[in-house]
């Protein structure tokens, strides 16, 4: 490797030709960085006192050996970003003196030297003729705008909005021409030669410290795999597999999705969730224990790109399935992916039939939904989709996806349809992540006529009007606040409608019935064709010669008053038609039981009795207040005595209590590194022997002790059920 400092433009004029290889990513400054630029021209070129500006490097290496009468075109390896942009900038110039018939302005600048000298190689045709050729997607916008010729059908819109603004910079500082130009032959860059028989590419490609744009984790992973490859299979594997990737993405979607996209098929292959920082570290760690050729990753990595792409771009072909993915985007259950991922990878084998792929989905979205509005921790459900896959009879798959969805432990449950139903009806569902969606899941369940919910508003039927009329107060009764505070924002007291703002806070009676448009026509709702409002419920009231209860059906349209109880009764209704919405998994307890790990019967073959420590004393007493605090740590948790220590176990174990004369031992199953300890109690005993199972030993000698104990306790707990999210 060779590195000079180097003046851009004397360093573009002796230069043949720069070609950006096709894995790199696409040209990607945006305005920010391309004002930066300008910004710091400018002050070079206006004080002259300044004699250079260093914008970084551009790191090349040969294609093969050039020759006196034969020069061969450079590859980029870093800095085509500001390569690029430098191009830009030094056409914008060239057309403002073309433009203004602007004669020579300095030494070289003139429209017919910076083209000639800069951009273009006057002597030579074809490719050849241009200074810079860029990858696929930029390339043809490029060689456009430098032969002044028409824009191709998908022009690169980055390429296009950048050239735009040097031209109006240059317009706006037309004054002060001499300094653009000054400042732009002040500009310098390290001009870094890479010997190809000696220096190794990607290597120096990751250790460089850019001063540019920070390349994301898909370019890396996509210059690791087509970097060191010959020329031929590069172009091959990229035109083949990467570029179609490229464009199913989208130019925008790409740079904003790839990156997550590589994460979920990482986890989905490994089982092992990628720190969000580190995805192109463990797809390295990865590829090189995998026993294919590169063609065969590219190939699997493209395939899973189109899955990714049918669940979280919307290019799904089926219609039923495509408006489940679309609802699983709108209720943001990313995490169910990896899982996903490898669902669709069997559809796509043929292992499973269109409508299981949709049944699996609807189960993915209705556990994850439940749980949110059972208030259920979520961050459990990264690990939970992980690797579900791998739990899977193939052969059984939707039985055994609801099997595995069934027999979660407590703290990952697929919450019962009595805990869903008693919380949908008192959650504030108004603002609830996702209104919008469960409005219109509600709406349209079972609909082939669907609703467009964007022609509607939610809508309260007890106003939000904190200052109630005397019409809402009367009807409500004495308890109108606390009516109004209790119910206002739950499922009983929402709907949609198309005439909120006729509605206003005006009396039920007039929004049931009497509301009328600007027309004159009735628009209560009476006259509603949303089942939100059609659907009837039931109301029990007393029957005042007998003494008994006695119900009415009503909906909506009909309900005399609009009470508590009314709502009350609307809230079960409507909660019971959720439980279908989303419905759980139902397995005979047979066939459920078949599923259950042998593991997760416990065999106590030990009892206390087999630990004489724990026959009484202080020990005993001891033991008996930390058990109590381990098992009303969540239902999930039991307790197992072996023959040398006591284990707690929710999935596995997460702390060992091993007996001892004067106080316990335990041994949390975490690292040191992972648990936060401001006493410092705790003591790395990873290369230690000892009894149980972790990395972590703390004591417990006294009852004072034991609140903090139970802390870093909880704390191995929530790791394993997987309450810490992957950053």
């Amino acid at each position: 490797m060779k590195a000079t400092e180097a003046n851009l433009l004397k360093f573009l004029r002796k230069s043949p030709q720069f070609v950006i290889p096709i894995y790199q990513r696409n040209y990607s400054w945006t305005a920010e960085q391309c004002r930066q630029l300008w910004a710091d021209l400018m002050r070079a070129g206006r004080d002259e006192k300044v004699s250079a500006h260093f914008i970084g490097s551009i790191v090349y290496v040969e294609r093969g050996l050039s020759s006196v009468t034969s020069q061969e075109a450079l590859l980029v390896i870093d800095g085509q970003q500001r390569l690029t942009t430098s191009t830009l900038l030094v056409a914008a110039l060239a057309k403002h003196f073309e433009s203004q018939a602007l004669g020579e302005l300095l030494e070289a600048f003139s429209a017919k030297k910076l083209r000639n000298y800069y951009l273009l190689n006057p002597d030579e045709e074809g490719e050849r003729h241009f200074k810079l050729i860029l990858s696929e997607s930029d390339k043809d916008t490029l060689l456009a705008i430098l032969l002044n010729a028409p824009m191709p059908s998908e022009a690169s819109g980055r390429i296009l909005e950048n050239y735009a603004l040097f031209q109006e910079l240059i317009a706006l500082h037309q004054t002060e021409l001499e300094a653009i130009c000054q400042g732009l032959a002040k500009l310098v860059i390290v001009d870094v030669s890479l010997d190809r028989a000696q220096d190794n590419p990607q290597l120096i490609f990751e250790s460089m410290n850019s001063t540019g744009l920070e390349l994301s984790q898909a370019d890396l992973i996509r210059n690791y795999i087509l970097m060191g490859l010959e020329p031929k299979l590069q172009t091959e594997l990229y035109k083949t597999y990467w570029r179609p990737m490229e464009k199913a993405f989208g130019q925008a979607a790409y740079v904003v999705h790839f990156d997550a996209f590589m994460r979920h098929y990482l986890t989905a292959k490994t089982g092992e969730i990628p720190n969000v920082r580190e995805v192109y570290v463990a797809f390295k760690g990865f590829a090189r224990g995998l026993k294919g050729g590169t063609r065969e990753l590219v190939s699997d990595i493209h395939a899973y790109a189109t899955y990714y792409c049918a669940m979280a771009l919307g290019t799904e072909k089926d219609a039923a399935l495509k408006q489940a993915f679309h609802d699983l985007r709108e209720l943001k259950v990313d995490v169910a992916y990896p899982f996903l991922l490898d669902v669709y990878h069997d559809y796509s084998q043929a292992r499973l039939i269109a409508e299981e792929v949709l049944g699996i989905v609807r189960l993915v979205e209705s556990y994850v939904f439940r749980r949110a509005i059972c208030a259920i921790p979520t961050n459990s459900l990264n690990k939970t989709f992980a690797g579900m896959s791998r739990m899977l009879k193939k052969d059984r798959y939707l039985e055994s996806v609801q099997a595995a969805l069934l027999l979660l432990p407590s703290y990952r449950r697929f919450p019962s349809d009595e805990e869903f139903q008693r919380d949908i009806k008192t959650r504030d569902l108004y603002n609830f992540r996702s209104r919008s969606y469960w409005l219109r899941r509600l709406e349209n369940h079972g609909r082939k006529e669907r609703v467009v919910l964007e022609d509607y508003t939610i809508e309260h039927v007890l106003p939000q009007n904190e200052a109630l009329s005397n019409e809402w107060q009367a009807e409500l009764g004495p308890e109108w606040h606390r009516i109004q505070q209790t119910w206002l924002h739950t499922l009983g007291n929402l709907t949609l409608t198309g005439y909120n703002s006729v509605y206003s806070d005006r009396p039920f009676a007039y929004k049931r019935s009497e509301a009328k448009d600007k027309d004159g026509a009735a628009v209560g709702f009476s006259g509603s064709p949303l089942r939100l409002n059609t659907l009837s419920f039931a109301i029990k009231s007393a029957d005042a010669d007998n003494g008994q209860y006695v119900e009415q059906i009503y909906c909506l349209g009909t309900v005399p008053a609009w009470t508590e109880s009314a709502i009350q009764a609307r809230a079960d209704r409507l909660s019971a038609e959720a439980t279908v919405v989303w419905s759980a998994p139902r397995l005979d307890a047979d066939v459920l039981d078949a599923y259950r790990p042998a593991a997760g019967k416990l065999v106590q073959k030990y009892t206390i009795s087999d630990h004489p420590q724990l026959a009484g004393g202080r020990v005993r007493d001891l033991f008996d207040a930390l058990r109590k605090e381990l098992l009303a740590l969540d239902p999930c948790v039991n307790e197992q005595f072996l023959k040398q220590y006591v284990a707690y176990k929710a999935e596995t174990n997460v702390v060992d209590v091993v007996p001892q004369a004067k106080r316990l031992l335990l041994v949390l199953n975490l690292g040191i590194d992972e648990i936060e300890d401001p006493k410092g109690l705790c003591r790395d005993i990873s290369n230690v022997g000892r009894w149980g199972n972790g990395d972590v030993e703390v004591g417990l000698s006294s009852i004072d002790e034991l609140p903090y104990v139970v802390g870093l306790i909880r704390q191995a707990f929530d790791r394993q059920m997987g309450d810490v999210e992957v950053a």
